[in-house]
């Protein structure tokens, strides 16, 4: 915690969250929150107010992290859970090579959750707001008889020419991907069956590192033609850009980047390597990028200390889905089903 930005954090005798109030709750995290100038008014008010930068298009971004949806208490702590809540959206703007400037926390809170437990949470979530120089700027609190629901909306900006969406991959194109996949799976994996993650694993999975870094400097140096962040798994979130930019691909799951863990396990256990490697929740992102630009890439990847590996390239649409295992052999799939072509096989709320 930043002392000269965040006031110290103050005892409260209230044992409960219900002696504490919803309004000193508000503020509580009000006093938590960092200055930033460029918030002319944040909580506490109707609505935040806030500048913008002069001649950049506004990206906005929200999702829903719902107990024993998304995430179970048992499993992960408070202060790792809010962490994670301001780590998959931010890194939604990655994905559009924008930058992150403001954050909207909306909380659903069972009545008898702990003061510690949200002070913890509100730990991990201003960290990190504050490690990528967002600022919190407003939301809502609530009662929640259903367990704990986060809901989180950033906003972030990008001049419009620089702009990175998932339509523009073309054939001929190299897919890449930064660092390494498969750890957070593996993690979520082992949870499941009763094991314990080793901690690299385990933090992979309760605290990913949002790539706006990179994900900037991949769209202000006009490197990629496509973006997507890696939260669904591989195979589906490739099949995104595919689907949006009316394209096939060939990916060879050899050359994804692999944990040295993760590589170990697998030898141990081969059998998970389809789940593994089609889990999701990497937070990393999925790039194409013309051919004539692989030294470039190479050369920001040293810079900014980040593997970007290239594992494919875009074909013509007709050529489908390609994808290449781990023994050689090649499976096809034409995407036929578009309703399943842009998920083939990855993370789906709404399927069994």
């Amino acid at each position: 915690m930043d002392k000269n930005t965040r006031p110290e954090k103050k005892e409260i005798a209230a044992a409960t969250l219900a002696a504490l109030g919803e309004f000193g709750l508000i503020e509580r995290i009000r006093q938590r929150v960092r200055a930033n100038p460029a918030v002319l008014t944040g909580i506490g008010d109707d609505c935040s107010v806030c500048t913008f930068p002069p001649g950049e298009v506004l990206l906005t971004t929200k999702d829903l992290l719902l107990e024993d949806i998304h995430f179970r208490r048992t499993w992960i702590d408070m202060y790792s859970l809010g962490w994670k809540s301001a780590a998959v959206n931010l890194s939604d703007i990655a994905a559009m090579g924008g930058t992150a400037l403001y954050v909207h926390l909306g909380l659903g809170i069972p009545a008898e959750t702990a003061l510690d437990d949200l002070e913890a949470f509100m730990h991990g979530f201003l960290s990190l707001c504050d490690q990528e120089n967002t600022t919190l700027c407003g939301g809502d609190t609530c009662r929640s008889v259903q367990g704990l629901c986060i809901s989180v909306t950033v906003q972030g900006s990008i001049p419009q020419a620089e702009l990175c969406q998932r339509s523009g991959a073309t054939p001929g194109d190299i897919i890449y991907v930064s660092g390494t996949l498969g750890d957070s799976a593996l993690a979520l994996l082992q949870l499941l069956e009763g094991e314990k993650p080793e901690a690299h694993i385990a933090l992979r999975h309760y605290r990913p590192q949002p790539r706006l870094q990179l994900g900037r400097a991949l769209a202000s140096q006009r490197l990629a033609s496509a973006m997507i962040d890696l939260s669904d798994g591989i195979f589906a979130d490739l099949g995104h850009i595919l689907e949006r930019s009316g394209c096939g691909a060939e990916l060879d799951t050899r050359l994804i980047p692999l944990s040295a863990s993760v590589q170990q396990h697998l030898h141990q256990q081969p059998q998970r390597r389809t789940q593994v490697l089609k889990g999701g929740e990497d937070y990393e992102l999925l790039f194409t990028a013309p051919a004539e630009q692989q030294q470039r890439i190479a050369q920001l990847s040293a810079e900014l200390n980040v593997p970007l590996t290239a594992v494919g390239k875009i074909l013509p649409a007709q050529e489908g889905l390609r994808s290449i295992d781990h023994c050689g052999i090649t499976h096809t799939s034409m995407r036929e089903n578009k309703s399943d072509a842009s998920n083939p096989g990855g993370f789906n709320h709404f399927r069994a």
